[in-house]
């Protein structure tokens, strides 16, 4: 009888430690300097992130980097080496990303970033194995605007990007792909994201006389080429990425941005996709909760936070199962988790994750956009 009472007490100990455990997520955000249009919403998306998972109670540990790369690298050592965080979330842009790998690799803790170039995913490595990416790589987005070009007879691009890891990828891939399309890029530029004046670059890019220009550039930085492409007469297409997918991008730019062609999410213009798309109804539940809590519609960018919390989500049971929060055995238990998510909706595509892709977005993640006179983005086609 003894032995069936301790039996049955541990048993009892060990629902109630289940029921109890409390895993712990970080946050890096970039919600002041220049890319703050991006931050802002995934900032504010953190009150409406799951707050359990099956058993387990989920706590959030938020930090702001500014978009300054040292920063995030202090930040990602205090989440993890103070915290003690299962999992991050994060952060706001590429160069940061990047920075962290390091930092994230070497602890064993996943990152769900929520950037957009591929290269923090892609080749999976040592390193990118402890990464997934809930934004659409630039190869998808590319791919779209490529069609478009071809579609209407576009043969020469000129480019002008961030002279960083964001604009950099992007010429690479965009080059591949348009070289593969027979569309040449007879111009390529490239201003950093505080510059104040890309006149000298504009101009090199029209003396070149190209029947296009591709911007690859983030938020409001991302106006001041096309402006000054406007200012000086250029009567060309223009296409940015889906980094500029936000209401800042058309209050900044106004008439100046009229006529921009992207591709991006297809929550930018949920009120022109149809009511029995799986997304639109994910989509709709957060932009409804959002702007009950903040008054205003999210911008895309915080999609990507909303999303990488459904994925955690729906993992953390599975790791839950296997090994404690706070141990390097769950953090890799979680890690195999995601890989192994099928069919998860969110508010930017079905995602379907594997250990050779930690993106697991498709064509379904991307329609194309174009921003009209009322100062709206509308769906293209």
């Amino acid at each position: 009888m003894r032995v069936r009472i301790l039996t049955t007490a541990a048993v009892l100990a060990l629902f109630a430690h289940a029921a109890t455990a409390q895993v712990r997520i970080g946050l890096m955000v970039s919600a002041t300097g220049p890319t703050s249009a991006i931050g802002i919403p995934q900032k504010n998306t953190a009150e409406l992130l799951p707050k359990t998972a099956g058993n387990a109670t989920i706590e959030y540990f938020q930090l702001e980097d500014g978009g300054d790369t040292t920063r995030a690298v202090q930040n990602a050592k205090k989440l993890i080496g103070e915290n003690n965080v299962d999992a991050i979330i994060g952060p706001s842009t590429t160069p940061n990303a990047l920075a962290i790998l390091d930092v994230i690799a070497e602890a064993k803790v996943p990152l769900m970033a929520t950037v957009g170039t591929s290269s923090v995913v892609a080749p999976i490595d040592a390193k990118r194995r402890w990464v997934f990416k809930t934004t659409q790589n630039d190869d998808l987005i590319a791919g779209a605007l490529i069609r478009n070009m071809s579609k209407n007879s576009v043969k020469t691009v000129g480019f002008i990007g961030f002279n960083d890891p964001y604009g950099e990828n992007w010429f690479k891939v965009f080059g591949g792909l348009a070289e593969k399309a027979g569309i040449a890029i007879v111009a390529s530029e490239r201003y950093a994201r505080t510059d104040q004046s890309v006149t000298g670059q504009v101009l090199k890019l029209m003396a070149a006389k190209p029947d296009a220009v591709l911007i690859a550039a983030v938020g409001g930085p991302a106006v001041l080429p096309q402006a000054t492409l406007f200012d000086q007469g250029y009567k060309g297409r223009i296409y940015q990425t889906h980094a500029v997918a936000t209401d800042d991008f058309i209050k900044l730019g106004k008439e100046k941005v009229e006529g921009t062609i992207l591709a991006a999410g297809s929550m930018l213009v949920i009120d022109d996709i149809p009511a029995n798309d799986p997304i639109k109804k994910v989509a709709g539940v957060y932009m409804s909760a959002y702007e009950k809590q903040f008054g205003t519609r999210p911008a895309t960018f915080g999609a990507n936070t909303y999303d990488a919390g459904l994925l955690l989500q729906q993992a953390l049971p599975v790791a839950l199962k296997i090994a404690k929060p706070g141990t390097e055995a769950f953090r890799v238990a979680l890690r195999d988790a995601l890989e192994q998510e099928r069919d998860v909706v969110g508010c930017q595509d079905v995602f379907n994750m594997s250990a050779t892709n930690h993106n697991g977005m498709d064509e379904r993640a991307r329609v194309l956009v174009v921003v009209v006179k009322d100062g709206k983005f509308r769906l293209l086609e």
